[in-house]
Formats: C-alpha cells, sequence, structure tokens
C-alpha cells in the first residue's frame, strides 16, 4: 500500500468480485497495550489555579497527573500576600485590631479577639476585662463561627453542582451580616473587638434581631439535613474523598473539623478554655469516617451547637460597661453611628472638651500615639471555624508590637491537601479543597 496507513508487510491484497480487498494483520493487542502504558506520554503537570473557581481564592495547585489520576500534588501560595504582619510592626497595638480582621476575612471576630487576647495577656488585665464586653465576644464568635461554615458548605456544594445548598448557605449568612453590621457598623473587617473590650456596647434592638435569627436559623437548619446529609449522590460523591485519618492529622498538624472528622473531639473551647467557655453547655461533634463528608457532617453539627452557645450568651447579657476601667488602656468606647461612618458620640466630645483639658490631652494621646505595652511575649488561641487560630505576640516595651505572629489554621490544614488527593482523580480535587475549607487572607497574610 502507498497510502500510509499500512505498510506491505501488514496487508495483503486480492481481488474479488466486489473490488479490490486488503487483509491488514498486526501485533499482539496486549504487547501493544503494554507498550503504551509503559510510556510518559500522559503523564502531564497541569496547574489548576490560582485562577480556578473551585480552589477559594487564588491557591494555585500543581498536580501531575496519569490520565485522571493524580500522582503527585502540591500547592503554591502568596498570590494573596498582604503584608499585615509585617504592617502592624509600625502601627499601635489597637490599631493591630483593624489589621487583623482582614486576614482571614470569613472569620474576622476570631482574629480580633486572638489578637486581643495576646495582647491583654501581656498587659496584664485579662481579668479586668468586663463580663458583658467577654459575653459579647462569645456570642459574636459564634455567630461568625456559623456564616463561615455555611460559606463553606454553600461554596463547597456550588462545586458539586449542589447549587440550591449555595442558595441556601448565603440566605442564612445574610441574616448574619446584617446583625453584624448592625452592631459594628459593617458585615465584614470590623476591628470591633479592641484591647481591653469592644469599640461600643450593642446598639438598640439588637438582642431582638439576634433572637429572631436564631429562631428562623433554627427552622431552616434542617433544610441541609434533608437536601445533602442523606442524599445518595451527595454522599457517593463525598465519601471516602480527601481521606485523611487520626495519624495523618497529627503528622500535620489539622486542626478543627478535620481532626474531628477524624473521631478526635479536641477544641479549645473545652482542652484549653478563654473567655470563660467553661460555662457554657455546648458539645463537640465527631465523626469516625476521616472523609470530605464528616466534614460536611461536623460542621452541620457545630452549627446547631453555636445556636446553643448563642442563646445562653443572651441569657447571660447584664447591664456593664465594655471597656476596662484602666484610662491609661481603655480605648473610648463611647461610639456611635453616624451618616458619616463611626465615630465619637457628639456628647462623649462635648464632654471631654468642655469640662476636662486633661481628658482631651489624654485622649489625643491615647488616639495618637498609644499605649504602652511591658516588655514581653504572650501566646493566645482561640477555636476558630477553621482550628486553632494562635497569636504570638512580642512587646519590647513600646507602643507599637515589635513582632505578631499568627498561627494560622487555614495554612496549617492545606498542608494535608496533598496526602488527601494523590491518587485520586482530578476531580476529587476540588471535593478535598472544598472540605479543608481554605481563606487565602489566611493562608499568605
Amino acid at each position: 500500500m502507498t497510502n500510509g496507513y499500512a505498510s506491505p508487510q501488514q496487508a495483503e491484497e486480492r481481488e474479488t468480485t466486489e473490488g479490490r480487498v486488503f487483509t491488514v494483520t498486526g501485533g499482539d493487542w496486549d504487547e501493544l497495550a503494554e507498550q503504551v502504558t509503559g510510556t510518559d506520554d500522559e503523564r502531564i503537570i497541569v496547574n489548576m489555579g490560582p485562577q480556578h473557581p473551585s480552589t477559594h481564592g487564588v491557591l494555585r495547585l500543581i498536580l501531575e497527573i496519569d490520565g485522571e489520576t493524580v500522582t503527585e500534588a502540591r500547592s503554591g501560595i502568596g498570590y494573596l500576600h498582604t503584608g499585615i504582619e509585617k504592617n502592624m510592626e509600625y502601627r499601635t497595638w489597637v490599631q493591630g485590631s483593624t489589621f487583623v480582621t482582614r486576614m482571614d476575612y470569613l472569620t474576622p471576630l476570631f482574629n480580633e479577639t486572638a489578637y486581643c487576647l495576646a495582647v491583654e495577656k501581656l498587659l496584664g488585665i485579662e481579668d479586668q476585662v468586663p463580663d458583658r464586653a467577654t459575653v459579647l465576644r462569645v456570642l459574636l464568635m459564634e455567630l461568625n463561627r456559623i456564616s463561615s461554615h455555611l460559606v463553606c458548605i454553600a461554596t463547597g456544594g456550588m462545586e458539586l453542582g449542589a447549587t440550591t445548598i449555595m442558595i441556601y448557605g448565603f440566605r442564612d449568612r445574610e441574616m448574619i451580616l446584617d446583625i453584624l453590621e448592625l452592631i459594628t457598623g459593617l458585615r465584614m473587617n470590623h476591628a470591633y473587638v479592641r484591647v481591653g473590650g469592644l469599640a461600643q456596647d450593642l446598639p438598640p434592638g439588637a438582642v431582638d434581631q439576634i433572637r429572631e435569627f436564631v429562631k428562623k436559623f433554627r427552622k431552616n437548619l434542617p433544610e441541609y439535613d434533608k437536601l445533602a446529609t442523606g442524599n445518595p449522590i451527595f454522599k457517593g460523591r463525598m465519601q471516602d474523598v480527601g481521606y485523611l485519618d487520626l495519624t495523618g492529622c497529627m503528622a500535620l498538624g489539622a486542626t478543627g473539623p478535620i481532626v474531628r472528622a477524624a473521631g478526635l473531639p479536641h477544641d479549645l473551647r473545652k482542652s484549653d478554655p478563654y473567655c470563660g467557655y467553661e460555662n457554657y453547655d455546648f458539645e463537640i461533634p465527631t465523626a469516625d469516617s476521616c472523609d470530605s463528608y464528616g466534614r460536611f457532617v461536623v460542621r452541620l453539627a457545630e452549627m446547631h451547637e453555636s445556636l446553643k452557645i448563642v442563646e445562653q450568651c443572651l441569657d447571660r447579657l447584664a447591664p456593664g460597661p465594655v471597656m476596662v476601667e484602666d484610662k491609661k488602656i481603655a480605648w473610648p468606647a463611647q461610639l456611635a453611628l453616624g451618616p458619616d461612618g463611626m465615630g465619637n458620640s457628639l456628647d462623649h466630645i462635648k464632654k471631654i472638651m468642655g469640662t476636662s483639658m486633661e481628658a482631651l490631652i489624654h485622649h489625643f494621646k491615647l488616639v495618637t500615639e498609644g499605649f504602652r505595652v511591658p516588655p514581653g511575649q504572650a501566646y493566645a488561641a482561640v477555636e476558630s471555624a477553621k482550628g486553632e487560630l494562635g497569636v504570638h505576640a512580642v512587646s519590647d516595651g513600646g507602643t507599637r508590637p515589635y513582632r505578631v505572629h499568627f498561627r494560622d489554621p487555614s495554612f496549617t490544614n492545606l498542608q494535608s491537601m496533598a496526602a488527601m488527593c494523590e491518587g485520586g482523580q482530578v476531580a476529587d480535587v476540588i471535593v478535598a479543597v472544598a472540605s479543608i475549607d481554605p481563606v487565602m487572607g489566611g493562608v499568605d497574610r
């Protein structure tokens, strides 16, 4: 033959009444298949991200794939680096709240509280923080935990094609953001938790709105169970995907829903209580499946427990101040929401300007220069929605931090990505990353 499809050695031709017929012969099929399998033609390196819609931000995943199987997975980070930790060295201790709230932007109130707990430990004023401020911190953190879990479930569901879960998740999160906006003036990046207490007290109507939310959300929560928990398609897509057992969690330092889905009820609210969590009645949900489905179930159960804590906080709220009494530290908490945003109330300004020159001078120095923190270092940790969020704060005795470093759970948990994904399918990478729930603002900082 001369048409290139076969060589003369592979084909025989003969004339028939139907025309010319070619009989083509080749090698053994098993030998041919073995030769193809032995080559590396199908093994390629692909980038998933940093602009992929399923990487939860600007996460870059470098995958070596053989066909549809992931043989090696690595994560590339740093695309959202903000220099927040370094910037804090050039700002006062109080201004730090404005920076840290922007790290993991889905859990801003955890960032603020952890930072303030570390600074308060350096100042030695942990016991001076008013009870009302502490209860409000717990209340806001638990609302924030629910909103973070809702985003995780909503975006994870969207990536699996379960768009109804996405709609429900963001619908319910809006109710929480409305509450946070009422209390702090902003939906995100609040800078509401301050060293020594809070920026301001609850505005009128806040307690009623929170109680109304608890009532509505408790009614809405079973919808997630009906849609997903027992859904065979949803379960089939998540069970045994992103597997990481307890040994792997311990080796990689994974915390939060990942380790609790591996059967260990580790939660800092119980093991190392802060903000009076030892006085609240709640359970630590666990699962034993060690997979993406188990993490979903754990997050769903945690939202039920957070609602219980929120109700207890509302019952414990007693009248009182929300800032320490020490005027050398106490940031002005007499704030009001006006058309130009949050600022000092006019009554407070009249008082300090019209009655006491010393108070006016002190107010000016406190805001511009800040207070001094004794030399030393302190570590404080809270149980964020994603795991252990720790703060290592170092002071050289000045009005600015010498060093502030965060142990962000998204950064640590992201290390488990390779262990979860290697050996699985490319499509399962998306499920595994969604179950880790990383936020790149916290990873890169």
